[in-house]
């Protein structure tokens, strides 16, 4: 295509008479902001569940450290346990792992359960400054704090940073080009795994798990620098000319009245409509419930108990290398959608239920000689699970008009949230009962 930019090419229409067609965007300024798009949605995915995943990857240390004391100003990177029954053959904290998955899950079921209610009516860069605030503050508070009870109040800011974030820019995806989301999936995947790994590395390196966290500060800052100055606005809804539609899509959003724009193509949807598309939605609701109770099941009721002893890890050092493989795994499968897309999900929740029963089967017998294969297991558990989420919400994008695309996948969002709440309900239990038998 010749000529320089902005030239117009000179058609003739259908009845021979010559045409000016509107002139497109350069095509670097196009690719250019596609660009910046993606990275943007990836770190933003990236940071949005950063302090959600080190919460559960600390989880064995925040409740099993002791600061009975009151001096000690750091925690030991590999303290001992606290035993729940000394005459058990399981090695438990007196809490189980799944308490701070609550504390990380439940506000962020409140959020969803708000967000098709109307949260959607609010800006979005006050959304945006709460959650990275949230996310900053569950840091400082679980790093200084005392006590497990307060560590659990650090845990749950992070929770709210974590669901409030999902939901915005899960919303916001709506108003892009359809490619961002499975770059909005890759780096919560990425999120996973570097979450995971950075706090497995730093204490097994000998970091205290307070200066581990200290040290993450940076993440909410970069999650705040990417939507206000890596993203450009929203793609105009109805624009006045190419000129103006290019002119705005080149514009990061700090400081463009589009930070403060309210997109609200599914605050005009009735009730009725809602509930239409909610219903459509339960098909690929459902499988995705189904896939997280499964893998936080496993995750936060049985990973503790997955102690193996004929080995040189410790039972902390243990429950992070498990975190840290199926955060790989999650972020491998989460970034695989050019490669391999997947429609009936219900498939992947089969699989993923299969392997709960295995390793429940597992804790009950300890048949397993080696702890080799369950960090395959668990692996395998990870790629499961991201690819239900990416493919879940690929599949949704594809399938819904533009004017239900914000509220369905806001509507959406509560799928895996509802599956994990009720993973660590039921997981509370178990561990109890488990721990009490000699």
């Amino acid at each position: 295509m010749g000529g320089c930019a902005g030239s117009r090419r000179r058609l003739l229409d259908s009845e021979g008479e010559e045409t000016t067609p509107e002139p497109l965007p350069p095509l670097l300024d196009r690719r250019g902001a596609l660009w910046r798009n993606m990275m943007g949605f990836w770190l933003l995915g990236l940071c949005n569940n950063f302090s959600y995943v080190v919460m559960l990857s600390a989880a064995h240390d925040i409740l099993s450290h002791q600061r009975a004391s009151g001096n000690q100003s750091h925690v030991d990177p590999d303290p001992p346990p606290t035993p729940h029954n000394s005459s058990s053959r399981f090695d438990c904290n007196s809490v189980s792992t799944a308490a701070v998955l609550l504390a990380d899950i439940l506000p962020t079921l409140v959020i969803k359960l708000l967000a098709p209610l109307g949260l959607h009516l609010l800006p979005y860069s006050p959304r945006v400054l709460v959650s990275g605030i949230c996310a900053a503050g569950s840091f400082i508070l679980v790093a200084f704090s005392r006590s497990v009870g307060t560590s659990l109040c650090g845990v749950v800011l992070a929770s709210i940073s974590s669901g409030l974030g999902e939901v915005t820019f899960l919303s916001l995806t709506a108003f892009y080009p359809r490619a961002v989301i499975s770059w909005w999936s890759s780096g919560t995947g990425g999120a996973g795994l570097l979450g995971a790994l950075s706090y497995l590395g730093l204490t097994q390196a000998g970091l205290s798990p307070q200066h581990t966290l200290l040290s993450m500060l940076g993440i909410p800052a970069l999650l705040l620098a990417s939507y206000f100055f890596l993203l450009t606005s929203p793609e105009p809804q109805d624009p006045g000319g190419e000129e103006e539609a290019e002119t705005s899509a080149r514009q990061p959003l700090i400081g463009s009245e589009a930070a403060e724009l309210k997109p609200d193509s599914s605050s005009s949807l009735s009730l009725q409509e809602r509930w239409t598309v909610f219903k459509g939605l339960l098909r690929y609701i459902v499988p995705l419930v189904l896939v997280y109770f499964a893998e936080y099941f496993i995750n936060q009721g049985l990973f503790e108990l997955l102690f193996f002893r004929n080995t040189s890890l410790s039972h902390a050092q243990q429950y992070r290398w498990y975190q840290m493989l199926y955060q790989a795994g999650v972020f491998v499968s989460r970034s695989s959608l050019r490669c391999c897309r997947i429609r009936f999900t219900w498939v992947l929740a089969l699989l993923q239920c299969f392997n709960l029963a295995f390793l429940l089967v597992d804790v009950w017998l300890s048949f397993l000689p080696s702890i080799y294969l369950i960090f395959l297991i668990i692996l395998y558990e990870g790629l499961l699970g991201g690819a239900a989420y990416v493919n879940t919400f690929h599949n949704i994008a594809l399938e819904t008009s533009d004017e239900h695309r914000e509220f369905a996948m806001a509507a959406a969002c509560i799928s895996d949230t509802l599956g994990i709440s009720l993973s660590g309900l039921l997981a509370l239990p178990l561990h109890d009962f488990l721990c009490h038998l000699s």
